[in-house]
């Protein structure tokens, strides 16, 4: 018969260091996990905001390319916000091409400028969101139409310019 003391030494299992080692590399594992995680939240919302940005550019560029014949009504600065005109949105009245173009600016304004932007419509412009369009006369009289907006935990605002020959 075997000695109680002698088959306990024999038995073998997991030490307290070995399980906290085991948690150790584990914990860290989690949070670079969730550091890819946070990443990719912050990654997809400046696709998002970018993808946005280029779509109203381009929606603003065939605007003008529409009414080509006034298109230097569309000159912008960052905040002119333009003038809605209940003619141009179905209302009664006439709808010349230069009060369209003001139409469109005013519109375009509300998309991408958050201040102007209606959360009741479902508009929510692009955070920090300003838009300029600038028109170079001459032949070939040359559109540019450009965005900014300020990204989230980013000190320098990010942009999108299209330029376009009218």
């Amino acid at each position: 018969m075997q000695h109680p003391q002698i088959a306990l030494n024999k038995v073998r299992g997991v030490s307290l260091v070995e399980s906290m080692v085991a948690m150790l590399v584990l914990s860290i594992g989690m949070l670079g996990i969730a550091a890819l995680y946070v990443e990719s939240l912050r990654s997809g919302r400046s696709a998002l905001a970018r993808t946005q940005a280029i779509m109203l550019v381009t929606d603003m560029a065939d605007r003008i390319r529409a009414n080509a014949s006034v298109a230097n009504s569309y000159a912008k600065a960052a905040n002119t916000a333009g003038t809605l005109l209940a003619a141009c949105n179905g209302g009664t009245g006439t709808c010349t091409p230069a009060n369209m173009a003001a139409n469109d600016v005013a519109i375009w304004h509300r998309m991408v400028d958050d201040r102007a932007a209606n959360a009741a419509s479902g508009q929510h412009g692009l955070p920090n969101g300003r838009g300029t369009i600038t028109i170079a006369v001459g032949p070939p009289r040359i559109v540019t139409i450009a965005v900014q907006w300020q990204e989230v935990n980013q000190t320098t605002p990010s942009s999108y310019a299209l330029r376009v020959r009218i």
